[in-house]
């Protein structure tokens, strides 16, 4: 297993579209766990391939209070959306950076688990916000472009100004 390096805000590969997986293989699998590994060193609750400069349709989340739940959804679409959640949302691609984000608060999820098995998934809550964000990043997106402009602009101007810091 290996730790991978996690792509900031406002790198451009984060808007990268995903391409979806062929086949699970072991690289795929291998691919999985080294995500897993990443997402509970950073720490975080999900962790999508784009994150870590993989531009597959692969996530891997776990909301567990013991870390012993880990879901791996690969190519994973929504089916179903109902109600509406805002929960303050946090990334490990926009480090130190927490806001609200409206989202689904009930969702059923179609996907691939890591022995090559369609599955169904409903969730609620914190799980379902976790993969929606997942998915977002999947899909190119990051949770700040649901934020006004200003804020946007603000935070940008801020992990910019880290990263020179940082070098």
């Amino acid at each position: 297993m290996a730790l991978l390096k996690i792509l900031h805000y406002p790198d451009p590969r984060l808007h990268t579209v995903a391409k979806p997986v062929e086949a699970v293989t072991d690289k795929i699998r291998q691919l999985a766990s080294d995500m897993a590994e990443t997402m509970y060193a950073a720490p975080g609750i999900g962790l999508a391939a784009t994150q870590v400069d993989r531009h597959i349709r692969m996530l891997v989340a776990d909301i567990s209070e013991e870390k012993n739940n880990l879901l791996a959804l690969i190519n994973p679409r929504i089916l179903m959306k109902e109600g509406e959640i805002v929960h303050e949302e946090g990334c490990l691609s926009v480090p130190g950076i927490y806001d609200k984000v409206t989202r689904a608060e009930h969702i059923r999820v179609q996907a691939t688990n890591l022995a090559g098995e369609t599955f169904d998934l409903e969730a609620n809550g914190l799980l379902a916000v976790c993969i929606q964000h997942e998915i977002d990043h999947l899909n190119g997106k990051v949770f700040v472009e649901y934020l006004s402009r200003l804020k946007q602009s603000r935070i940008k101007n801020k992990l910019t100004k880290q990263s020179r810091e940082a070098m």
